[in-house]
């Protein structure tokens, strides 16, 4: 399961609309939650500070598997969810 992510939006330099915090665990705020912690807002933003076409993804679940930050220290990720409930409310969803 891909997210909604086009190639061209990864290329420009594009910000949210709005934002607004996650009221429940899904497959997508646990990939949001995954890619704030390694510092980027969404797929989109670490697309294009990393100039990279795909995220590896784990295939069981389709989560974010690694991550690469900033600093280029890497963030590697189970299969299973690790966004735990009390932490879904702090997970930040952009609107483009």
């Amino acid at each position: 399961k891909k997210s909604e992510v086009s190639g061209v939006m990864a290329k420009a330099d594009i910000n949210p609309k709005s934002i607004h915090h996650a009221k429940k665990w899904s497959d997508d705020v646990e990939n949001l939650y995954r890619f704030q912690q390694a510092g980027y807002r969404d797929e989109a933003e670490y697309k294009q500070v990393k100039q990279v076409d795909t995220v590896e993804c784990w295939p069981e679940t389709g989560f974010v598997k690694k991550l690469q930050r900033r600093d280029n220290t890497f963030y590697y990720y189970d299969k299973q969810r690790e966004c735990e409930d009390k932490e879904v409310h702090k997970v930040k969803v952009y609107v483009y």
